[in-house]
């Protein structure tokens, strides 16, 4: 019994490690709130990658998914990134592989091609430019082309579709897994529950989950609509850590998860023990990209900075 460590233990021997070893630790925050508070940055994908390449320190752990990591590795390429957890894969960002595109690049030669940040760097060297949850409106907006191949996501593309309805859009059948688990029938049940309570939904649900709601956007736009209002119920329509996250930091307002089952198996791999072998030099794996296929993704991510 003597050699059980204590959930603190760990987090400070993490912490301790990372600064004696000159590492960066990135927590996406649909990761457990134990991680989250070791790390030195949190929020969505594209955002941590921006600030580890901020980041002075040598090493990078990405507390997330592969395609987070790679992207990581193409805006850093100096510095070493671990993938906390090997196995942590996106179902949406593997969908499509690089033959299915290029097929769909001949099928409409006349589209820009637009890639949500949620595929592989492999798949991001054919298209011409990538957005975020957030931003693809705004980018979408200023693409000078009117006809939009949108991969891999055809729900986050019907809600930026609707935004932008005088664009014409080509889609193909690919989405989230575990926003899709979501329903219009849990909506009703849930504002049932809790008629109070406003609904903040991820446009990567159902169209019809996103029309119900009193706001639709990105995770960190679900997080600071949650925590700038004085609305004090909501419904959340993400991943259900983040009903946890708002919950410790708005202790006087109340959280209810749109469905009990909307959980992303894959960002659940990382534990606490995992960053520590990391930290450790006994976990995790090195992301390797050839110069080749970061360059050419590099160029889609720099597309969309100059598009907004």
């Amino acid at each position: 019994m003597d050699n059980i460590r204590s959930l603190r233990d760990v987090q400070d021997e993490i912490i301790r490690l990372k600064k004696e070893k000159d590492i960066c630790i990135l927590a996406h925050v649909y990761q457990s709130h134990d991680i989250l508070e070791i790390a030195d940055y949190t929020g969505d994908s594209y955002g941590l990658s921006v600030q580890a390449a901020k980041s002075e320190a040598s090493t990078v752990i990405m507390c997330g998914v592969r395609f987070m990591a790679e992207t990581v590795k193409i805006l850093s390429p100096d510095k070493k990134v671990i993938l906390s957890s090997p196995d942590a894969g996106c179902p949406m960002a593997e969908q499509i592989d690089t033959s299915l595109l290029a097929g769909l690049k001949k099928r409409y030669p006349d589209h820009t091609v637009v890639c949500y940040i949620n595929t592989t760097s492999e798949l991001k060297t054919l298209c011409d430019v990538c957005v975020t949850s957030a931003s693809a409106v705004k980018i979408i907006k200023n693409i000078e082309n009117d006809k939009i191949l949108f991969i891999p996501d055809c729900n986050l593309g019907a809600w930026v579709k609707e935004q932008i309805p005088e664009k014409e859009f080509a889609f193909v059948q690919g989405g989230c897994p575990t926003h899709l688990r979501m329903t219009k029938n849990m909506v009703l049940k849930a504002k049932e529950a809790h008629p109070d309570a406003k609904l903040l939904i991820h446009p990567e649900c159902l169209p019809e989950v996103s029309a119900l709601a009193d706001y639709v956007g990105s995770t960190t736009g679900i997080m600071n609509y949650a925590k700038e209002h004085d609305h004090k119920e909501y419904i959340i329509g993400t991943e259900n850590s983040i009903t946890e996250h708002l919950q410790y930091e708005c202790p006087d307002k109340y959280f209810y998860p749109l469905s009990k089952d909307c959980v992303c198996h894959n960002m659940k791999l990382t534990s606490l023990v995992d960053v520590l072998n990391c930290c450790n030099g006994t976990g995790g794996e090195e992301i390797i990209l050839e110069d080749d296929v970061r360059e050419k993704a590099l160029r889609c991510i720099n597309t969309m900075l100059e598009l907004g």
